[in-house]
């Protein structure tokens, strides 16, 4: 009989479970900023959870597929949808954050291109994954999204 964590399983490795993960990713891109911002002062870009998102996304999907969800996120901020901080839409891809938001592209294919394999075979082998998707987060998406930002 099949249980539901092995249908579920199944599915994400299905050729619609390769589609649903850009979708999943950019829903979480938009709750992300829906969740909330915190301001700083003498500038007008909030800090939010995206960064962080798109960290994520980088390090768990492929590059195609960390790109299609940032793609897909912009796609719908552009076509009118507030799914930007502070439920901005169009009007943020010209503001101040845009360089942030156009950012999170080459930040999240950078990142997930630099990861590597997974290799948690061995402790040593898990520590140095470890190690290297820190660093490929660190490059990837704080330095290129800052770069943009």
């Amino acid at each position: 009989m099949l249980s539901f964590k092995s249908a579920f399983t199944e599915l994400l490795r299905s050729d619609l479970g390769n589609l649903a993960k850009p979708v999943l990713f950019a829903a979480l891109l938009w709750a992300a900023a829906a969740a909330g911002e915190l301001p700083i002062p003498g500038t007008p870009v909030p800090i939010t959870l995206q960064t962080f998102v798109v960290m994520l996304a980088a390090l768990m999907l492929t590059w195609r597929q960390a790109g299609a969800a940032v793609m897909l996120y912009l796609a719908a901020g552009a076509a009118g949808l507030p799914v930007f901080a502070g439920g901005a839409s169009t009007a943020a891809l010209v503001g101040p954050s845009a360089g942030f938001l156009f950012g999170f592209l080459p930040a999240a294919i950078v990142t997930s291109l630099l990861k590597g394999k997974a290799d948690a075979g061995s402790l040593k082998g898990g520590v140095l994954t470890a190690l290297r998707y820190f660093a490929a987060a660190i490059i990837g998406c704080v330095a290129i999204d800052y770069f943009f930002g």
